[in-house]
């Protein structure tokens, strides 16, 4: 993630004495804070690293304008973060979570700082880009979080409850298909007829659909601008915006990441920034590790980047209906527009029609 230096946004957004007061009561020592600054490169959430007491720390919060469900949504990521502690999933440890509203406006929470760096957002550092065999351990990295978190029991975890299995197949399609169908009370947007074969794929989807397989947790949104990377290396520093997590099927979150990674020239309808990309793996390379790390059945891994494809498109269509209202940039609509065509391309070529 990058950084930038906004005091007067700051401000804003984090009362820091009212923050220090927080912390002395939740015994978190230290004295003045100091550096704060806000990083960008995540999602439209606040996050305010900081130093105190000789430790790093990230703020977490919503945005300044918050959804209804912010609050609920803090609760939930920072409960997904402690129960992560201790497992073999990459993540940042969570230090503290302040539900009273009274400190900074919203529920927050605070993690430690994580060291590393956004290839999505950042680009590659000179180690990572002078060596090829560094970038394909980092795809491979990728696909070792992912399987270590699907294979976590949400039961042992305290966290059972955050999602809803059953069913969790079944039910894809048609959610997807009425979130597009409601971009109809966007004045100005010109429908669905722009998307290519966007009916025929979800008659695929249903037509091909597997069985409900053993509950897992799964990220949601996993794909390179979600995690971050080791300075000194291609492991993973921790996967971030845990806000997606549910109890579903995993293996959808090995689609998301297929859906969302480039083809081997580094090219893709989703913009790509680093470079050079020769040398993280192939695709079937990443479903090849994944059938190493995990027991779950992979014959059908199609389908899941397929629904990836599907379900992305259709929520970046959602900017382009806004934009077509006069809600959203008109450029940031039409890139994400063309973006939603070339997923679904790419999920028509994998339907092999």
């Amino acid at each position: 993630m990058t950084s930038a230096a906004l005091p007067d946004a700051i401000d804003e957004l984090v009362d820091l004495a009212r923050l220090r007061s927080w912390m002395d009561k939740q015994a978190i020592e230290g004295d003045a804070i100091e550096a704060p600054r806000l990083l960008t490169g995540g999602t439209q959430n606040v996050l305010l690293r900081f130093e105190r007491g000789g430790r790093a720390y990230v703020l977490r919060r919503p945005p300044p304008h918050p959804r209804p469900e912010s609050d609920t949504a803090m609760r939930r990521e920072a409960r997904v973060l402690g129960a992560l502690a201790g497992s073999e999933v990459p993540h940042p440890a969570l230090v503290a979570l302040c539900e009273d509203t009274g400190v900074t406006g919203t529920v927050f929470f605070l993690m430690e700082a994580v060291e590393g760096f956004n290839a999505a957002t950042e680009g590659l550092p000179a180690l990572h880009a002078g060596d090829p065999r560094i970038r394909h351990r980092m795809g491979l990295a990728m696909v070792d979080a992912i399987a270590a978190l699907g294979s976590l029991d949400p039961v042992a975890l305290g966290l059972p409850d955050i999602g809803r299995p059953q069913g969790f197949l079944p039910r894809q399609v048609q959610r997807w298909r009425k979130q597009l169908e409601s971009y109809a009370g966007f004045t100005g947007w010109p429908g669905a007829t722009e998307l290519p074969d966007v009916e025929p794929i979800a008659d695929w989807l249903e037509a091909h659909r597997p069985p409900d397989a053993e509950p897992g947790l799964l990220h949601g949104d996993f794909h390179l601008s979600n995690v971050m990377f080791r300075h000194d290396g291609g492991e993973l520093a921790a996967v971030v915006d845990w806000e997606m997590t549910t109890v579903g099927d995993p293996l959808l979150d090995l689609g998301w990441l297929l859906a969302t990674w480039p083809h081997p020239d580094g090219s893709h309808h989703l913009k790509n920034r680093i470079q050079p990309w020769a040398g993280f793996p192939m695709a079937e390379e990443l479903i090849e590790r994944y059938g190493q790390r995990s027991r779950r059945d992979l014959s059908v891994v199609r389908w899941y980047a397929v629904l990836a494809c599907y379900k992305l498109a259709i929520v970046l269509e959602g900017t382009h209906a806004r934009a077509c209202a006069g809600l959203a940039p008109v450029a940031t609509g039409d890139r994400l527009h063309q973006a939603a065509r070339g997923l679904l391309l790419r999920a028509m070529e994998w339907t092999g029609r």
